[in-house]
């Protein structure tokens, strides 16, 4: 019996390591997958769906220079994001930078976990916001910026924009610290690549000819193919970010669509009523609006405040390219501060209000009211403004200075396609 005893120790002993590795964090199989797929959508929206959307918005003889644009652009920051961006976003710092701890993805190995699911994932799903913050902005720059400016600002923005917002929102951070509501990117994306895509337009300048002459997408069918992909990968994007396959994801989900909806409406019935025509055109500029103004509280707001805040998005959007831009007097070339500044905004605002329990959403932290949170919301909305401004205004002029802004005014009649890359889209 003492022998028996004695096995029976040695055999306990020899199970500590195996019970020690069971107790570490294990990722879930079924929330890997969901971020995965998520991951996937996201990046969709990028190329093609980014690209598309803008690049039937520009004359023909540009539409490649927007292509070309996106897909560079998009590459440039997954490599800059493995290399240091991740981790200045999310290991730890301070309140508005994190580390180099997990540089070059130092101390990620097929182990690592972020919450639920993979780290490896977390970083493939937050580059792919990173990318697609970046193609937001060349948007209200096109027909007009020089190409190796546009990779320079890019370098510089991520680094010293991007990156300490995602940080301040999302990582614990300032914007985090003091209770800031923005579930899936109304700041750190929207409100981020808008301000940076209008300095650059006041910088640049009006395209020539512009006010003078007629300038129409050259392709509404291609405007309408990438709002459809914004539209069905914006459910990585808003679903995604509740970080598992929860109903968290499924609120999220569902409120996309409804946000959207509401937009697409609004948007056509108000154009319908002021203009006299329902447009193709404002009911894909609609469901951008609506997608962009559900981003910030799609998680935290109930179906019917989500709705709300599409139709008012829809009307916002709607103001922001037709009255706004006049009064602006710039030319921002896809209407890129007009939706996404003005509808992020919208957004960021609501989700202060409609978050409330009391209006069906899931609550505010203990001992917040409303007027204390549509407070922070606004804080966070100009601490975005303004420090993306800053940043977006010392990397243009940088570019600037290293290789000149914008082309000479005869290949930018010419059109950016021949000059820029010796390309035509189109047999002429």
């Amino acid at each position: 019996m003492k022998k028996l005893l004695s096995m029976m120790g040695l055999a306990a002993v020899a199970m500590l390591p195996t019970l020690a590795m069971a107790a570490d964090p294990v990722a879930n199989g079924a929330d890997n997958a969901f971020m995965m797929i998520c991951t996937a959508l996201v990046l969709f929206m990028t190329v093609p769906g980014v690209a598309l959307f803008y690049g039937g918005l520009l004359r023909s003889k540009n539409v490649l220079s927007m292509l070309t644009q996106v897909i560079v652009t998009f590459a440039l920051v997954c490599v800059l994001w493995m290399l240091y961006g991740y981790s200045l976003a999310f290991s730890t710092g301070n309140a508005f930078f994190g580390g180099f701890s997990n540089a070059m993805l130092k101390g990620i190995g097929l182990t690592s976990v972020t919450g639920t699911f993979s780290q490896l994932i977390h970083v493939a799903f937050q580059c792919s916001f990173a990318a697609i913050t970046v193609a937001l902005v060349v948007g209200g720059i096109a027909e007009r910026v020089r190409f190796s400016a546009v990779l320079i600002f890019t370098v510089i923005w991520l680094t010293f924009s991007y990156v300490p917002i995602a940080h301040m929102v999302w990582a614990g951070g300032f914007l985090a610290a003091d209770g800031a509501l923005d579930f899936a990117g109304g700041t750190v994306v929207h409100i981020n690549a808008a301000s940076a895509g209008l300095v650059g337009a006041y910088l640049l300048g009006k395209r020539a000819g512009f006010g003078k002459e007629a300038f129409k997408p050259h392709n509404l069918p291609m405007v309408f193919t990438g709002a459809s992909i914004l539209y069905v990968g914006w459910f990585g994007f808003n679903a995604g970010s509740a970080s598992a396959a929860s109903s968290i994801a499924a609120l999220a989900f569902l409120n996309t669509v409804m946000a959207t909806a509401g937009a697409i409406l609004s948007w056509v019935l108000v154009e319908w009523m002021v203009r006299g025509k329902p447009s193709l055109l404002g009911a894909c500029s609609g469901a951008i609006a609506g997608l962009v103004a559900i981003t910030p509280a799609c998680g935290t707001v109930g179906v019917g405040g989500a709705l709300i805040i599409g139709l008012v998005g829809g009307v916002a959007g709607l103001w922001g390219v037709v009255t706004l831009k006049k009064w602006l007097n710039v030319d921002d070339t896809c209407d890129v501060f007009g939706v996404h500044g003005v509808c992020g905004i919208v957004g960021c605002i609501l989700t202060g209000i409609f978050s409330a329990s009391s209006l069906g959403g899931t609550g505010y932290a203990e001992g917040v009211t409303m007027g204390h949170q549509v407070w922070i919301q606004l804080l966070s909305i100009l601490v975005t403004l303004v420090w993306s401004s800053v940043v977006a205004f010392i990397a243009y002029k940088i570019a600037d200075m290293a290789v000149g802004l914008r082309v000479p005014e005869e290949q930018e009649r010419e059109g950016l396609d021949v000059n820029s890359h010796g390309e035509n889209a189109y047999n002429q």
